[in-house]
C-alpha cells in the first residue's frame, strides 16, 4: 500500500472568491445607503460560490426562482399573521411556520426545481422570523428577496470570471498519475480533482496514460471522465470511458500466446491472462500460488470493472497481456529464461518490484508494438492535435515534466494550458496571474 502522507490542501480559488464575494456584497450594501441586510447577501453568495462553472447560470437561476417562491410564501404569512396578532412571538408561531415548510418544498417538486427547494425555505424564514410588524411587509420582503438576489448575481459574475489568456486545445496533453492513484505523495487530492474537471470542461484535451487496467484507472479517479480515451496497460490498449469500448488494441496473436503460457507455466508459475472480447475485458488464472496473488485476486475480484475466470483460456482467443507476480528472484529469472527462448520474439516485457508486496516484483508481457508512443500518436491524428506534452509523477517514465505530486502535474497543465502564448513577457505575467488564481 501507498505510504501514510499528510496532506496541506491549497487555498483554491473558490476560497478566494468567497471572501471577495462577501466583501462585494458589504461594498453594494454601503453604497445603497446602509439599506437592507448584507447578511442575507452574504450567505447567497457562500452558497453559490462554486468550485466549477459548469451549470452557473442555471444554478444562478434556480436559485432565483427559489427567493422568488420563499418570498412569495414569506409575504402570505406576514399577511395572514397580522391579521391575527394574538400569535405574536408564542410557540404556534414558529410551529406554524415549521409547518409551512412543507407546502414551499412540495411547490419546487411541483414545478421541477428540487434543487430550489433550500434557498426557498431559506429565504421564507429570513423573512417570517425576523419581520418586525410594525415595518410594511411588501417593503420588508422586498429588501429580503433584493439582498438575497444582490449575493445570487455576485456569485453569479464571479463564478464567470476566469483570468487566462489564450486557451491551448491544440496540444494533446497526456498525465501519467499511478503513483498518486496508489496513495504516494499526497495522493489524488480533492483539489486536483476540481482543477482537472474544469480544465476538461474548458475543452483541454488531455488524456491519461497508465500501467493500470481500465478498471484500475476507473477506480483509482473515479470523479474523473476524460473525453478522449486513455491509454491504459502500458500502451496496449486505448479505452474510450464514455462509450465503454477500446478503439485501438495490440494483441499477442493467439498461436504465440499459447507458448507463452506453455513455457511460464511449465516452470510452475500463475499467470493473469487479459482478453477482450466484444468490448468486455477479461481476466483469466489458474490456481493460485503464493500471498500476493491470493491478496490481489481477493480485492480485485470483487469489483464490478473487472472478470475473472478461473478456467483456462479460449486457446482461439488472442491476448493483450500477460501478468505474473511472485519472489523477486523468481521473476528476475523469468524474465531472463523468457528473453533467451524463441517465445521472446514479437514480445515487450514490463518487470519491476511491487510497491504492496516487498520481496516480489512482477511480470507483464505485451505485444512489442504496446507503447504509449505508438498510442499517443493515434490519439494525435485521431484529434488533430498540433503537438503532444506528456506528464508523469514517476520518474522512471520519459515525460517532457515530471514531478512528484499530483497537484504540482495539476497546476503545471493549468498553466500551461489556459496560458497559450509563447511570447516571454506575456508567459511571465500569465505565470503571476495563474499563481494569484491558483492560491
Amino acid at each position: 500500500m501507498g505510504k501514510i502522507t499528510t496532506y496541506i490542501p491549497h487555498i483554491g480559488m473558490r476560497i478566494i472568491k468567497s471572501a471577495i464575494g462577501v466583501l462585494i456584497c458589504f461594498a453594494i450594501y454601503f453604497l445603497r445607503g446602509k439599506q437592507g441586510a448584507p447578511f442575507y447577501s452574504a450567505l447567497a453568495v457562500l452558497w453559490c460560490i462554486q468550485n466549477q462553472t459548469k451549470n452557473t447560470v442555471g444554478n444562478a437561476l434556480q436559485r432565483t426562482i427559489g427567493t422568488g417562491i420563499g418570498a412569495a410564501y414569506g409575504l402570505v404569512y406576514i399577511l395572514v399573521k397580522q391579521q391575527f396578532p394574538v400569535l405574536g412571538d408564542s410557540f404556534l408561531h414558529y410551529a406554524i411556520i415549521s409547518l409551512a415548510l412543507i407546502p414551499i418544498i412540495y411547490t419546487t417538486v411541483v414545478i421541477k426545481q428540487k434543487t430550489a427547494s433550500y434557498f426557498s425555505c431559506v429565504v421564507f424564514l429570513s423573512i417570517v422570523v425576523n419581520h418586525l410588524m410594525d415595518e410594511n411587509p411588501y417593503i420588508f420582503v422586498l429588501y429580503r428577496s433584493m439582498d438575497t438576489l444582490i449575493g445570487i448575481f455576485v456569485a453569479l459574475i464571479l463564478n464567470s470570471i476566469c483570468i487566462h489568456g489564450e486557451f491551448d486545445r491544440d496540444t494533446l496533453f497526456i498525465a501519467d498519475v499511478d503513483r498518486s492513484m496508489d496513495g504516494f505523495s499526497g495522493g489524488v487530492t480533492p483539489y486536483s480533482k476540481i482543477m482537472i474537471k474544469n480544465m476538461l470542461e474548458k475543452g483541454m484535451q488531455l488524456t491519461f496514460m497508465t500501467l493500470r487496467t481500465p478498471a484500475g484507472f476507473l477506480e483509482g479517479m473515479p470523479d474523473i471522465k476524460p473525453t478522449l480515451p486513455i491509454i491504459a496497460m502500458d500502451g496496449a490498449i486505448l479505452y474510450d470511458i464514455k462509450e465503454n469500448r477500446y478503439p485501438k488494441v495490440y494483441v499477442i496473436s493467439a498461436e504465440h500466446s499459447c507458448k507463452i503460457e506453455d513455457f511460464i507455466k511449465s516452470r510452475g508459475f500463475n499467470i493473469f491472462t487479459t482478453i477482450i472480447l466484444d468490448d468486455v475485458l477479461i481476466i483469466y488464472y489458474d490456481e493460485l500460488n503464493n500471498a500476493a496473488e491470493k491478496d490481489i485476486y481477493g480485492k480485485m475480484h470483487k469489483s464490478p470493472y473487472r472478470n475473472y475466470l478461473n478456467k483456462e483460456r479460449p486457446k482461439s482467443h488472442p491476448v493483450v497481456y500477460m501478468m505474473c507476480i511472485d519472489e523477486t528472484e523468481k521473476i528476475e529469472k523469468l524474465v531472463s529464461e523468457i528473453k533467451g527462448s524463441d517465445v521472446y520474439d514479437e514480445l515487450k516485457i514490463l518487470s519491476y518490484p511491487s510497491d504492496d508486496y516487498e520481496g516480489y516484483s512482477y511480470i507483464k508481457i505485451y505485444n512489442k508494438n504496446a507503447s504509449v508512443q505508438n498510442m499517443t500518436d493515434y490519439l494525435k491524428t485521431m484529434t488533430g492535435a498540433e503537438n503532444t506534452l506528456s506528464i508523469s509523477d514517476n520518474s522512471r517514465n520519459k515525460s517532457d515534466y515530471c514531478y512528484e505530486e499530483c497537484d504540482r502535474i495539476v497546476r503545471k497543465l493549468h498553466h500551461l494550458f489556459y496560458f497559450k502564448k509563447n511570447d516571454a513577457a506575456v508567459k511571465d505575467v500569465a505565470g503571476y496571474l495563474s499563481f494569484i488564481r491558483i492560491f
